[in-house]
């Protein structure tokens, strides 16, 4: 056994850099294998072109999966421009609220002004000790 250099790791040493490289390049190939299976998901209602031989086959088909795109496109900014505008009445509704908050607010502060000024002068005077 060598005997130790104070400041020099060893490659088989916890946190010496070869390690973290190792651990890196092992990461990258484990993503890599999902990689593929993330690229390749189907989509429900597309049709697989590559497999038509057929160029007119190959162009319907392609044809297909465009008006099919078209259509969820359309579909899902039809649903957002109806969140969007029940959003925007929500936000209205509670500004109105809000707003209506505000002025009975100030109404009861108000009214406790008031209540304060009645009840000031009903104070007892200072009157001389007897």
């Amino acid at each position: 056994m060598r005997p130790r250099v104070r400041g020099i790791m060893r490659p088989h040493e916890r946190g010496h850099p070869v390690n973290h490289l190792r651990v890196a390049a092992i990461a990258f190939v484990f993503s890599l294998s999902f990689a593929g299976s993330v690229i390749a998901q189907d989509v429900r209602g597309m049709e697989v072109c590559t497999a038509e031989k057929q160029m007119e086959r190959r162009t319907s088909c392609l044809q297909s999966n465009v008006e099919f795109l078209q259509r969820a496109l359309t579909k899902f900014t039809r649903e957002t421009q109806e969140k969007l505008a029940a959003t925007s009445r929500e936000l209205s509704a509670a500004k109105a609220e809000t707003a209506s908050l505000k002025v009975a607010l100030d109404k009861v502060r108000a009214e406790i002004a008031e209540l304060k000024k009645a009840k000031a002068p009903a104070k007892p005077e200072n009157k001389p000790a007897r």
